[in-house]
């Protein structure tokens, strides 16, 4: 009786921390990777064979348009980091916090799913998708020469999106990114827990803070999946996000209607387009993130829950 009047009551880390540190944990892999997102956006939107691989299309992205190409669209790619980190980690740890069970407080393997999934579809619909929208309109535009460009920026590209296709185009592409980061968060939360438990015995709330090196290798370990299981629909979304109404008649009619059509024309192996890029940018993402937040959260851990005295 003495030792369980004694242990520490069962607290845990509150959304508002997991969303902050989730939040700066995306500004530093924007700032890190974005040229990698180019080059993906620029060979999932290669239907002539323009690039020959990863590094031909850097390389021609560098000498053509300069170095600083590779970073285009980074200000609303930094930006939707922010802001979707902010909303996946904090209305996660709502989600989760909805899924315990009342009388144990544990929270199940099914659960964890649901909550990450319902975080990603979150996500996917408040900040994914119009952001994305306006990033890969800028990506897709080649030239050095800003007049002859057709968005001269973030905001003009919002707006002219507005004018010539309706708000909704903003929206272009939302049912493929639903799918695709609902699944991708219910897997990363699944696979960063099991990767914390196996590899370092670390349970939330348990006062044990990782290394930033553990913390790396499990939240790169838990971002290789999701980018094999979910290709196809982040090409469909990139393809349905760039075309644009104001050119006429569409080329793709929605989700199912993009798959069939990218089979038909350019094969299967097409719904798997940028694949490595995605390898390249998502699992180093998700480590810088992990790191960063696990110490902002880890931090909190130390500071306000096993600190405080009964």
């Amino acid at each position: 009786m003495a030792e369980s009047q004694n242990s520490p009551p069962q607290r845990t880390i509150p959304p508002y921390m997991k969303a902050i540190s989730g939040s700066i944990g995306g500004v530093m892999e924007a700032c890190c990777l974005q040229p990698i997102d180019v080059i993906k956006t620029r060979l999932q939107l290669d239907r002539s064979g323009s690039y020959r691989g990863i590094f031909h299309c850097g390389a021609t992205i560098t000498r053509t348009e300069g170095v600083r190409a590779l970073w285009k669209g980074l200000t609303p790619f930094a930006t939707h980091l922010t802001l979707k980190y902010a909303l996946r980690m904090g209305s996660n740890a709502v989600l989760q916090g909805a899924f315990k069970d009342s009388e144990t407080g544990k929270l199940s393997h099914q659960g964890r799913v649901l909550a990450g999934f319902g975080a990603g579809v979150l996500e996917a619909l408040v900040i994914v998708t119009p952001f994305e929208v306006v990033k890969i309109r800028l990506q897709q535009q080649r030239g050095l020469s800003p007049e002859l460009l057709k968005y001269k920026g973030p905001v003009h590209c919002a707006r002219m999106i507005i004018r010539e296709e309706g708000l909704l185009g903003l929206w272009a592409g939302a049912a493929p990114t639903v799918m695709r980061n609902g699944t991708n968060q219910a897997a990363m939360f699944t696979a960063k827990n099991a990767f914390d438990v196996i590899l370092w015995k670390k349970h939330e709330g348990d006062g044990k803070v990782l290394q930033p090196w553990q913390s790396m290798i499990s939240g790169f370990l838990a971002g290789t999946a999701g980018p094999v299981c979910t290709g196809p629909f982040d090409v469909v979304k990139t393809r349905l996000m760039a075309q644009s109404r104001a050119g006429g008649e569409l080329k793709y009619k929605g989700m199912v209607h993009a798959i069939r059509t990218i089979y038909a024309e350019e094969g299967l192996l097409a719904l798997w387009k940028g694949l490595l890029p995605r390898l390249m940018r998502i699992p180093p993402g998700q480590a810088i993130m992990w790191a960063v937040a696990d110490q902002i959260t880890g931090f909190y851990e130390r500071r306000y829950i096993h600190s405080v005295p009964l």
